[in-house]
Protein backbone atom coordinates (compact mmCIF):
# COMPACT_ATOMS: atom_id res chain seq x y z
CA UNK A 1 0.00 0.00 0.00
CA UNK A 2 1.46 3.38 -0.86
CA UNK A 3 1.03 6.07 1.96
CA UNK A 4 -1.34 9.05 1.05
CA UNK A 5 0.84 12.19 0.89
CA UNK A 6 -0.64 14.63 3.63
CA UNK A 7 0.09 17.61 0.10
CA UNK A 8 -2.37 15.72 -2.17
CA UNK A 9 -4.60 15.99 0.40
CA UNK A 10 -5.00 19.04 1.67
CA UNK A 11 -3.88 22.31 -0.40
CA UNK A 12 -3.82 25.52 1.98
CA UNK A 13 -3.92 29.23 1.06
CA UNK A 14 -3.82 32.31 3.17
CA UNK A 15 -5.13 35.14 1.17
CA UNK A 16 -3.94 38.11 3.14
CA UNK A 17 -5.89 40.27 0.45
CA UNK A 18 -9.23 38.81 2.32
CA UNK A 19 -7.63 37.88 5.88
CA UNK A 20 -8.91 34.30 5.33
CA UNK A 21 -7.10 31.01 5.25
CA UNK A 22 -8.20 28.99 2.30
CA UNK A 23 -7.97 24.96 3.02
CA UNK A 24 -8.92 22.60 -0.20
CA UNK A 25 -9.49 18.81 0.56
CA UNK A 26 -8.62 16.67 -2.80
CA UNK A 27 -10.08 13.43 -1.65
CA UNK A 28 -11.80 11.61 1.26
CA UNK A 29 -8.75 10.76 3.50
CA UNK A 30 -8.73 7.28 5.52
CA UNK A 31 -9.72 8.40 9.05
CA UNK A 32 -5.91 8.32 10.16
CA UNK A 33 -4.77 10.91 7.90
CA UNK A 34 -7.52 13.33 9.18
CA UNK A 35 -5.59 14.31 12.58
CA UNK A 36 -2.48 15.28 10.38
CA UNK A 37 -4.33 17.04 8.45
CA UNK A 38 -5.95 18.95 10.82
CA UNK A 39 -2.45 19.67 12.15
CA UNK A 40 -1.19 21.11 9.16
CA UNK A 41 -4.03 23.56 9.23
CA UNK A 42 -3.15 24.51 12.82
CA UNK A 43 0.32 24.84 11.35
CA UNK A 44 -0.79 27.60 8.44
CA UNK A 45 -3.47 29.01 10.22
CA UNK A 46 -1.05 29.84 13.24
CA UNK A 47 1.71 31.23 11.13
CA UNK A 48 -0.29 33.77 9.52
CA UNK A 49 -2.73 34.28 12.76
CA UNK A 50 -5.82 33.80 10.94
CA UNK A 51 -9.50 32.92 12.25
CA UNK A 52 -11.03 33.32 9.43
CA UNK A 53 -11.10 30.03 7.59
CA UNK A 54 -12.97 28.81 4.02
CA UNK A 55 -12.91 25.03 3.88
CA UNK A 56 -13.31 23.73 0.37
CA UNK A 57 -14.82 19.90 1.23
CA UNK A 58 -16.67 19.66 -1.60
CA UNK A 59 -14.21 16.71 -2.39
CA UNK A 60 -15.06 14.90 0.43
CA UNK A 61 -18.00 12.27 1.09
CA UNK A 62 -18.06 11.27 4.60
CA UNK A 63 -17.54 13.15 7.77
CA UNK A 64 -16.40 10.72 10.43
CA UNK A 65 -18.77 11.36 13.50
CA UNK A 66 -15.72 10.60 16.16
CA UNK A 67 -13.58 13.30 14.44
CA UNK A 68 -16.08 15.77 14.03
CA UNK A 69 -16.84 15.64 17.61
CA UNK A 70 -13.20 16.32 18.40
CA UNK A 71 -13.24 19.07 16.30
CA UNK A 72 -16.39 20.70 17.95
CA UNK A 73 -14.99 19.75 21.42
CA UNK A 74 -10.94 20.23 21.56
CA UNK A 75 -9.71 21.15 18.22
CA UNK A 76 -12.05 24.39 17.56
CA UNK A 77 -12.00 25.65 21.02
CA UNK A 78 -8.14 25.45 21.14
CA UNK A 79 -7.56 27.28 17.93
CA UNK A 80 -9.83 30.23 18.97
CA UNK A 81 -7.85 29.99 22.12
CA UNK A 82 -4.87 30.28 20.19
CA UNK A 83 -5.72 32.51 17.62
CA UNK A 84 -6.97 34.90 20.52
CA UNK A 85 -10.43 35.01 19.19
CA UNK A 86 -13.46 33.34 18.01
CA UNK A 87 -12.22 30.83 15.26
CA UNK A 88 -14.88 31.51 11.69
CA UNK A 89 -15.22 28.58 10.16
CA UNK A 90 -17.27 28.28 6.86
CA UNK A 91 -17.24 25.09 4.69
CA UNK A 92 -17.89 24.57 0.81
CA UNK A 93 -19.96 21.10 0.91
CA UNK A 94 -21.14 18.92 -1.88
CA UNK A 95 -24.87 18.35 -2.02
CA UNK A 96 -24.33 14.94 -0.76
CA UNK A 97 -21.96 15.37 1.75
CA UNK A 98 -24.68 18.21 2.26
CA UNK A 99 -27.39 15.62 3.34
CA UNK A 100 -25.66 13.16 5.13
CA UNK A 101 -24.53 15.89 7.65
CA UNK A 102 -28.09 17.62 8.08
CA UNK A 103 -29.14 13.98 8.82
CA UNK A 104 -27.06 13.13 11.39
CA UNK A 105 -29.15 12.94 14.99
CA UNK A 106 -27.05 15.89 16.47
CA UNK A 107 -27.06 18.20 13.69
CA UNK A 108 -28.47 21.72 14.83
CA UNK A 109 -29.77 24.39 12.12
CA UNK A 110 -27.75 27.55 11.67
CA UNK A 111 -28.99 30.13 14.53
CA UNK A 112 -31.37 32.85 13.39
CA UNK A 113 -28.61 35.07 13.17
CA UNK A 114 -26.66 33.86 10.93
CA UNK A 115 -26.03 35.09 7.75
CA UNK A 116 -26.66 33.44 4.29
CA UNK A 117 -25.64 34.46 0.85
CA UNK A 118 -28.34 33.80 -2.32
CA UNK A 119 -27.30 33.86 -5.73
CA UNK A 120 -28.95 33.36 -8.71
CA UNK A 121 -27.46 33.68 -11.86
CA UNK A 122 -26.25 36.92 -14.13
CA UNK A 123 -27.05 38.78 -10.69
CA UNK A 124 -25.53 40.76 -8.10
CA UNK A 125 -25.38 38.53 -4.79
CA UNK A 126 -27.33 40.00 -2.00
CA UNK A 127 -26.77 38.79 1.56
CA UNK A 128 -29.87 38.44 3.84
CA UNK A 129 -29.36 39.05 7.45
CA UNK A 130 -31.34 36.53 8.74
CA UNK A 131 -32.27 37.93 12.26
CA UNK A 132 -35.99 38.09 11.61
CA UNK A 133 -36.53 40.84 9.32
CA UNK A 134 -36.60 40.91 5.56
CA UNK A 135 -33.43 43.49 4.84
CA UNK A 136 -31.17 42.67 2.35
CA UNK A 137 -28.15 44.11 1.16
CA UNK A 138 -26.03 44.42 -1.36
CA UNK A 139 -22.31 42.50 -1.30
CA UNK A 140 -20.78 45.68 -0.74
CA UNK A 141 -21.52 45.02 3.14
CA UNK A 142 -22.04 48.97 3.32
Amino acid sequence: MVPEKLTDLLHTNYRSDLNMFVGRWGYQPATELLSRAYELLKDNALANGCRFWLQDIRRRTFNDPVITNWLLTEYFPQMSAQLGGRLRVAYLTGPDLLAAIRSMPNFLPPAPTMISLTLSPFSVPKVMLCNGCNRSRSASWS
